[in-house]
């Protein structure tokens, strides 16, 4: 079986290791060629996965048409901006029918889709396989014990990438709430960076568990008025993706609300990163489309007005903080 991965950061090379453990035929594109030619030459990506190897059938390849011809399963590992992009160019290239699955995760700013809704919008012929969770690439492409879910409007297909992408060190459960797994491993993002930019000003645990409790809320309270499942927060692509990404010095989205937190601007923090922060994009896409149907998110709405409109941090943090009373449990919906 022939398995393409589009796109070679941290994730993608992860995954391909991952299947390239496995047996499976894997080839690895990116548009970078200066990233594919020392992946071939050194087996290995430096840039993202400093001292992991490849297996010897993984092959990177710097022409998307090598990566798509004859493909099975396609694995899409581009940020969620560059998701209409690359189908657009795969639709070039072939109409696919195939199996992809999608580890992006992103709302689409503008027309508010989600990354399932683009693919399908561009290649309606394709089904499409969500795969989301607290998955570091770091820890994956070690071997480190990780669990991931997958999702799909297919069942058989996501039983199919379940049964394709499990290991003894990758284990993946199936959960049909398609909108509630895309919208968890999204909005966890900008809850993270949220927490990240409350660690930079120098706030406690305290604050950091208020954020990612009451971040859960908003979530579900989104998810659930388009139609999600709430029990699904509580799950992988909820709670659990939450957790990891708030916590973890591996996520970009908290590395770069710390640099936030500590006095430098968004374009000051993203360069210092130097990856995609999908968490800049979400805030503004969750925002708008928060707004759109009606459903109170503060947090979200207090980050955007940091990112967006000069808001200084603290002043944001305050204003949470004397908002109207509430009960607890009569806002979690």
């Amino acid at each position: 079986m022939k398995v393409s991965i589009i796109g070679s950061g941290s994730f993608g090379t992860a995954i391909s290791i991952l299947l390239g453990n496995k047996g499976y035929n894997v080839y690895t594109y990116d548009r970078n060629s200066e990233l594919i030619n020392f992946m071939r030459e050194k087996r290995e990506n430096e840039r993202y996965l400093k001292g992991v190897k490849l297996p010897d059938n993984v092959t990177p390849v710097s022409t998307l048409e090598e990566a798509v011809k004859d493909t099975d399963v396609f694995v899409l590992a581009v940020p969620s901006h560059g998701i209409r992009e690359i189908c657009l160019k795969i639709k070039a290239i072939s109409d696919t029918d195939k199996v992809i699955v999608n580890l992006s995760k992103g709302i689409e700013n503008g027309t508010l889709l989600t990354m399932s809704q683009v693919i399908e919008e561009i290649l309606p012929k394709s089904k499409v396989v969500v795969l989301s969770g607290p998955s570091h690439a770091e820890e994956v492409s070690r071997g480190i014990p990780t669990t991931v879910v997958v999702s799909s409007k297919h069942k058989q297909e996501a039983e199919n990438v379940q049964d394709m992408f499990m290991t003894s060190n990758f284990r993946v459960y199936t959960n049909d709430d398609l909108i509630g797994v895309e919208l968890g491993g999204t909005v966890k993002n900008v809850i993270a960076l949220a927490a990240g930019i409350a660690d930079g000003i120098g706030y406690g645990d305290n604050t950091k568990a208020a954020l990612m409790t009451r971040g859960i809320v908003e979530i579900g309270r989104l998810g659930v008025a388009l139609g999600a499942k709430g029990l699904t927060f509580a799950g992988l692509s909820g709670i659990g993706d939450l957790i990891v990404t708030c916590t973890s010095m591996h996520s970009r989205n908290r590395r770069a609300g710390i640099l936030i937190g500590q006095g430098k601007t968004m374009e000051e923090a993203l360069r210092e990163v130097n990856m995609v922060v999908e968490g800049i994009s979400a805030t503004e896409s969750t925002y708008h489309l928060s707004r759109k149907v009606n459903v109170d998110m503060p947090i979200v709405e207090a980050l955007y007005s940091v990112l967006f409109e000069g808001k200084n941090a603290k002043d944001a943090v305050s204003e949470l903080m004397i908002r109207d009373k509430a009960h607890e449990i009569d806002s979690l919906l």
